[in-house]
C-alpha cells in the first residue's frame, strides 16, 4: 500500500501526479514546516479534534499563522477520504511556511503556507499489534522543541535506520540517563514493580493525541498510571513496554537491544490497554483483535 490517488494542494483536490511544489519552498529548504496525521477506521476520523488543536498549536509555535476553522479542515479531510474511498488508514496534513522564489532564512514578515494533504490505506490493527516488535535504544539527538510536530525528522529517520540495521522495527530514544519517547511514538513502561509509567509532558516529548486518549480510557477503567521520566535501568528491567501513536495505535515492544522484555510476549497490561483503545475507536475485538483475551477486554469485549 502507498499514498492514494487523490491529494489536496493549496486549495484544490487533484491527482497525486499533478501536485507540484516549488523547489524554493521553505519546507524543503529549511524544514520550516509542520504536519499532522489522523487515523481513519471504518471510514471515520479518529481523535480528529485533538489532532487539529495540536496542529494549530504547532503552527503558532513556528510562526505560521492561518485562519482555518476546524470545520473547514474536517471537510477537506472527509472529502479526501471520500474521493479515495478510504476505509482504514491515515490522512496526512503537511503545512510548510511557503515558497518565495529565493533562499532567505527569515523570509517575509507574513508567511503564506503551502498546504498538502494525502491519504494512505493501511491496516491499523495487524500482526505487529498482535505479536509485538523489537526495539533498540538510541541517543536522542532532536531539537529542544519536541512538543511541536514539525517535519524536522532526520534524527528519527536515522534512528529507524539504525533499528533496521540491528534487525529491529523501532527505536526508543534516551538522553541524560532517561528515556524520552520512541522515535515516532509515545512510550509506556510497566516497571519491575508493576507500575505503569509514561513520560510527563514538556518540551522533551510530543504531546501525543493517542497518548491523551489512552490516558482518558485508563482513568475511566481505574488503571493507575504515573507520568514521569523512566530511567534506562527501569526500561531495561521492565515487565512490559508499549508505544502509542496514531499510525500504530497501541504497539507492544517485546524485545529491547536483543533481550526479551518480560516474557518476550505482549503482557496483560498492554493487552488491556489495547482492548480499551480498540473499543473506543469502534473496533469489534472478535473481528479485529481476537488475540486480545476476554480477561483483558473486560465484560464488553
Amino acid at each position: 500500500m502507498g499514498p492514494s490517488e487523490w491529494v489536496y494542494l493549496n486549495g484544490r483536490i487533484c491527482r497525486a501526479e499533478e501536485a507540484v511544489i516549488s523547489p524554493f519552498d521553505r519546507g524543503f529548504l529549511f524544514a520550516h514546516a509542520a504536519y499532522e496525521v489522523t487515523a481513519v477506521f471504518d471510514g471515520k476520523l479518529i481523535d480528529f479534534e485533538g489532532h487539529v488543536a495540536r496542529l494549530q498549536r504547532t503552527l503558532t509555535g513556528i510562526d505560521i499563522l492561518t485562519e482555518w476553522t476546524d470545520e473547514q479542515l474536517e471537510y477537506i479531510h472527509r472529502e479526501l477520504i471520500r474521493r479515495n474511498q478510504l476505509t482504514e488508514g491515515f490522512v496526512y496534513f503537511q503545512v510548510s511556511s511557503g515558497a518565495y522564489g529565493n533562499r532567505d532564512f527569515a523570509g517575509p514578515e507574513t508567511l503564506v503556507p503551502t498546504v498538502f494533504m494525502f491519504c494512505e490505506a493501511r491496516q491499523l490493527i495487524g500482526e505487529k499489534a498482535r505479536d509485538g516488535v523489537a526495539a533498540i535504544l538510541v541517543e536522542d539527538q532532536r531539537w529542544k522543541r519536541r512538543d511541536f510536530k514539525t517535519t524536522q525528522l532526520v534524527s528519527q529517520a536515522l534512528a529507524y535506520r539504525d533499528a533496521a540495521r540491528a534487525g529491529a522495527t523501532s527505536a526508543i530514544l534516551f538522553e541524560d540517563g532517561y528515556v524520552t519517547e520512541a522515535a515516532s511514538a509515545n512510550l509506556w513502561v510497566v516497571t519491575a514493580e508493576g507500575t505503569l509509567v509514561t513520560r510527563n509532558l514538556g518540551h522533551q516529548i510530543l504531546p501525543g493525541i493517542t497518548r491523551q486518549s489512552v490516558l482518558a480510557r485508563l482513568a475511566e477503567s481505574g488503571l493507575a498510571v504515573e507520568e514521569r521520566a523512566v530511567s534506562l535501568d527501569e526500561i531495561r528491567n521492565a515487565r512490559e513496554i508499549f508505544t502509542t501513536a496514531a499510525t500504530s495505535m497501541v504497539l507492544p515492544v517485546v524485545s529491547l537491544d536483543g533481550a526479551p522484555v518480560g516474557t518476550g510476549q505482549p503482557g496483560p497490561i498492554t493487552r488491556r490497554v489495547q482492548a480499551l483503545y480498540y473499543r473506543a475507536i469502534g473496533a469489534n475485538l472478535g473481528m479485529h483483535a481476537p488475540w486480545v483475551t476476554e480477561a483483558s477486554a473486560g465484560p464488553h469485549g
